[in-house]
């Protein structure tokens, strides 16, 4: 039997349990860090839009001029994926923007 440490993406604490398992059969993962923003989370997920990683190069592909479509060609996810994030994003993006 091996045990693998699993580490919370997004706080990357060590204070995780199993959280049972999503539609696809995927097992979910809980953080018990009272901080952490994002509680539950996956290791392996089916959809690369997902990913954290995936996330931060959307934010991080528009600050540098990439379109919605490119960004979404380039990481190979849908625009609508890109569109949401960026969304969500907007207030942070607002201030880190100067405008003319």
């Amino acid at each position: 039997m091996v045990l693998l440490p699993v580490h919370c993406p997004y706080c990357q604490s060590d204070r995780v349990v199993k959280r049972g398992r999503s539609e696809s059969g995927e097992q979910r993962y809980l953080c018990q860090n009272e901080a952490c923003a994002h509680r539950s989370f996956r290791l392996d997920y089916v959809y690369k839009g997902r990913l954290p990683q995936v996330k931060q190069q959307i934010i991080e592909m528009t600050l540098n001029g990439s379109g919605i479509r490119d960004t979404a060609r380039v990481l190979e996810i849908s625009p609508h994926t890109v569109l949401k994030e960026l969304k969500k994003k907007s207030p942070v993006l607002s201030r880190s923007t100067p405008r003319c």
